[in-house]
């Protein structure tokens, strides 16, 4: 957050107070992040699709802006980031797993892999909760790309940074209230968490298991 967000942010503001041009002072805010990319590919040896897409977009953009002269071009990679997280996350919906699931078990580790492996293949509810936040994901990212898109082109590109910022935050923000409560609300009805985190009155009374669950 602090090298993707906080600092190309800073940077940008910075540059347009000692009135560097916007155009020259979004492309090097730009190159604060995809340095980063470049940097950890070549410390873990391996290439993050995250990172690499930082970086294509950072050249396609600079790349057309050069063109075209015109320094809102930049702007729009703010946009292609969240439109292409958000196309890959419903694109899992028609994959074995949706995106929601893989998530989760970052969250329930290899302890709860087998429980959650069970009761995806046995609870509809299950898959349906897990498609629908996929789905709720996908689509705040893709209304983030949307509005991005707008700010880009309609604002002054001085506003556009900070406005975009503080949107991203909002939206990721409803989306994790809004997942939180879902979660709670469906171990409340089924017995069985979404993403292996116990709930705030696990520690009063324990928790239905899945097999309870399923035979139920």
């Amino acid at each position: 957050m602090t090298v993707n967000i906080l600092l190309p942010l800073v940077l940008y503001y910075v540059l347009r107070a000692q009135d560097v041009a916007e155009w020259q002072a979004l492309l090097l805010s730009g190159v604060v992040p995809a340095a980063h990319a470049l940097g950890t590919a070549l410390v873990r040896r391996r290439i993050d699709l995250f990172d690499l897409l930082v970086v294509v977009l950072l050249a396609v953009s600079a790349g057309l802006s050069a063109i075209s002269g015109s320094p809102r071009v930049l702007l729009l990679k703010d946009a292609g980031i969240p439109a292409a997280l958000g196309l890959w996350m419903l694109g899992t919906l028609f994959g074995s797993r949706p995106f929601a699931f893989h998530f989760g078990r970052r969250l329930r580790g290899s302890a709860g892999e087998a429980d959650a492996e069970r009761a995806w293949r046995e609870l509809p509810e299950f898959r349906g909760a897990l498609r629908g936040l996929t789905a709720l994901w996908g689509g705040g990212q893709l209304l983030d790309a949307a509005l991005s898109t707008v700010w880009a082109w309609e604002l002054p590109v001085d506003l556009v940074p900070v406005v975009g910022r503080i949107q991203s935050f909002a939206i990721l923000g409803a989306m994790v209230v809004l997942t939180v409560r879902r979660s709670r609300a469906f171990r409340a009805d089924h017995g069985t968490p979404l993403f292996g985190l116990r709930t705030q009155n696990a520690a009063d009374a324990p928790a239905r298991t899945v097999d309870e669950a399923l035979r139920t």
